[in-house]
């Protein structure tokens, strides 16, 4: 059987007609395999989900208990029937939870990532190299420019403000599942023992976290400090929230905001941004190249992103590749935006 028979892109995203399934679908199906929390891949309304423990929870913690019809948790590292493929989950390394899902029909893998990267993060399993014939490769920063760097160097340079204007606080924009967390634990890893405040759309997601064994140390809710208290400390909020009346409460704030988006100054300074970081739970443009070349896979297929480059890329290098044109799935964490808002008030 061709690849494009195991998996194919339809309107409610990757389609496997011989699994009876889809992957991350965009719209309600009877059947869907989620590689990670997020909203852009994770939807309620499906008739049954399968998906690892963690994602499950974060998503009965956005949606509610009753978010599908049925569901089924599968480790790292299982495989299981569906239809006439098996299916493999394998870390992604994105946020606490995330999926790679390997499809096996015959003798033919297809690995479809999900989101991912493959530098270190203390809060969730390492990314994990899956030998495969193709490799379904997500490219949110698929050009050479985005080149991100050591997440420990952007923490040194935060640290380094709060030392400079102790009087001020510091504001870090960053999304509530995933890099708010992983933001805190590189903060902690510095040495920086001192509470760390947060917004109350983080909590319900960052509490859950520390369930699963991972110590973010003091975390404390911003609401209710007084202003002068909160000068010198070090607060995380959704990226909406760091530059709007919010704000107003806090002695003369430094807006920070942790992306990998940051390595484009235009875009700092368009969101008012005094303290860019450019930390990113995406591969960078090395990150994607190196990954495809280790997967082994001589075909590629590129989704939701710079596709055109990376495709580009893939077919200098020998590889066969196109793009999914995919539609449905945003900027980094974008679509969590309005999720949080609805998880607390401020």
């Amino acid at each position: 059987m061709r690849p494009q028979d195991i998996l194919m892109p339809v309107a409610a995203g990757l389609c496997c007609k011989p699994g009876g399934f889809h992957i991350d679908p965009v719209r309600p199906v009877e059947r869907a395999l989620i590689t990670h929390g997020h909203s852009d891949h994770a939807r309620a309304g499906h008739g049954a989900v399968l998906a690892t423990q963690e994602t499950l929870d974060i998503m009965r913690l956005r949606y509610g208990e009753n978010f599908a019809g049925s569901t089924q948790a599968i480790a790292y590292g299982e495989t299981i029937r569906l239809g006439d493929v098996d299916v493999t989950f394998h870390p992604a390394g994105h946020v606490l939870g995330s999926a790679q899902i390997a499809v096996n029909h015959g003798a033919t893998r297809i690995v479809a990532s999900g989101d991912y990267k493959d530098a270190p993060d203390p809060t969730c399993e390492p990314f994990e190299i899956v030998p495969c014939d193709v490799f379904i490769t997500e490219a949110t920063f698929g050009l050479p420019v985005f080149r991100h760097g050591s997440a420990s160097n952007e923490i040194a340079k935060l640290l380094s403000s709060v030392a400079l204007f102790p009087e001020r606080a510091h504001l870090v924009g960053a999304y509530s599942l995933g890099k708010a967390q992983r933001v805190i634990a590189e903060i902690r890893a510095a040495g920086y023992d001192a509470p760390i405040y947060m917004h109350g759309a983080m909590e319900k997601i960052t509490r859950y976290y520390e369930s699963r064994g991972i110590n973010l140390g003091d975390l404390r809710l911003a609401k209710g400090m007084k202003k002068a208290d909160l000068a010198g400390t070090i607060t995380l909020a959704p990226p909406t929230a760091i530059t709007d009346i919010w704000t107003r409460r806090f002695p003369d704030p430094v807006a920070a905001f942790a992306s990998g988006w940051m390595r484009v100054r235009a875009r700092a300074r368009q969101k008012g941004i005094e303290l860019p970081l450019v930390i990113s739970d995406h591969a960078d443009w090395d990150g994607l190249c190196a990954t495809i070349g280790a997967t082994g896979a001589g075909e590629v297929w590129v989704t939701h992103g710079q596709e055109d480059a990376l495709v580009h890329w893939c077919q200098s290098k020998g590889l066969k590749a196109r793009p999914l044109d995919l539609v449905g799935y945003g900027e980094e964490g974008e679509n969590d935006e309005a999720v949080q808002e609805s998880e607390a008030a401020s």
